[in-house]
């Protein structure tokens, strides 16, 4: 059974930092594309990064480049996004997501809010 179980969101102060984690199970995670996507209120889904099975290419969106970092350890079958600076306009469920070959799969999500 796949599950992608995200954690570490909550509530932070703007300028603040956040750590993602999106623990991985039932799938071959080292062959995986793994992305982090966020949805705001009333807003449509969106990519915020990406990165590739060995990490050889990594993709962010405008709004978070330079800001946001994604990563991955293969061996804890596990993928991160390192939030820092953040805004309130980075207030979001922000979920996880994997493709592997023509299969994809999401998470439940975790809630990320900025407000002071």
């Amino acid at each position: 059974q796949v599950q992608l179980v995200e954690s570490g969101g909550g509530l932070v102060q703007p300028g603040g930092s956040l750590r993602l984690s999106c623990a991985a199970s039932g799938f071959t995670f080292s062959s995986s594309i793994m992305s982090w996507y966020r949805q705001a209120p009333g807003k449509e889904r969106e990519l915020v990064a990406s990165i590739t099975s060995t990490g050889g290419i990594i993709n962010y969106a405008d709004s978070v480049k330079g800001r946001f970092t994604i990563s991955r350890d293969n061996a804890k079958n596990t993928a991160y996004l390192q939030m820092n600076s953040l805004k309130p306009e980075d207030t979001a469920v922000y979920y996880c997501h994997r493709i592997t070959g023509v299969k994809l799969s999401w998470g439940h999500g975790t809630q990320v809010t900025v407000s002071s």
